[in-house]
C-alpha cells in the first residue's frame, strides 16, 4: 500500500492546499494531512479547528486522513509506517527551502520527498497572505473554500 503525508501549517486551508492535497490523494493509497503544532506560533485557528475545517474541506477524498503532529515530521511518518512526504512547491524559493528539509529527512529516515508544484492559478497563495489581506477587510472569498471563508469571517469580526 502506498502511503504519504502532506504536511503542513493550513492556517487556513486554501484553495491552494486543497489544489495539493487532491492531487496527491489521486497518486497515493492513502494520504495522510498532517498540521503542524507549533507552540511558537500563535495561529488564526487551533489546531482542532484547523483539523476540523480540513476534514469539511477533503470529504470528498475517502483515501484522506487528517491528523496533527509535533516534533519531527519523519519520526511522525515513522510511527504510522509513512513512506513518502508530498510537498506543495510555489516558487523556486519554497524550492531552496524544501529540498534542505528534503535532503534532511531521506538522511535521517530514508523518507523520499516528492515536490508538486502548485498549479498555475494558485502559485501567489498563501495562507499567510490571505490573512493580511482578509484583516483589512480585502475580500479572500475567492481563494477559501466557503467553510474556510465562513470561519474566518468569524475569527476577524
Amino acid at each position: 500500500m502506498r502511503r504519504a503525508v502532506c504536511p503542513g501549517s493550513f492556517d487556513p486551508p486554501t484553495f491552494g492546499h486543497l489544489d495539493i492535497i487532491g492531487r496527491s490523494a489521486g497518486l497515493f493509497d492513502e494520504l495522510t494531512v498532517a498540521v503542524l503544532v507549533n507552540p511558537s506560533k500563535d495561529g488564526m485557528f487551533s489546531v482542532p479547528e484547523r483539523q476540523e475545517l480540513l476534514h469539511a474541506t477533503t470529504s470528498e477524498w475517502k483515501n484522506i486522513t487528517i491528523d496533527s503532529f509535533n516534533g519531527l515530521l519523519v519520526d511522525y511518518c515513522r510511527t504510522h509506517s509513512i513512506d513518502a512526504i508530498v510537498k506543495g512547491l510555489r516558487a523556486v524559493s519554497d524550492f531552496d527551502y524544501e529540498l534542505q528539509m528534503a535532503q534532511m529527512n531521506k538522511r535521517l529516515t530514508g523518507i523520499d520527498t516528492l515536490f508538486m508544484p502548485t498549479s498555475p492559478e494558485f502559485s501567489f497563495l498563501s495562507s499567510s497572505l490571505v490573512k493580511q489581506v482578509a484583516r483589512y477587510g480585502g475580500d479572500v472569498s475567492h481563494l477559501l473554500p466557503d467553510v474556510v471563508h465562513t470561519a474566518m469571517q468569524a475569527k476577524l469580526a
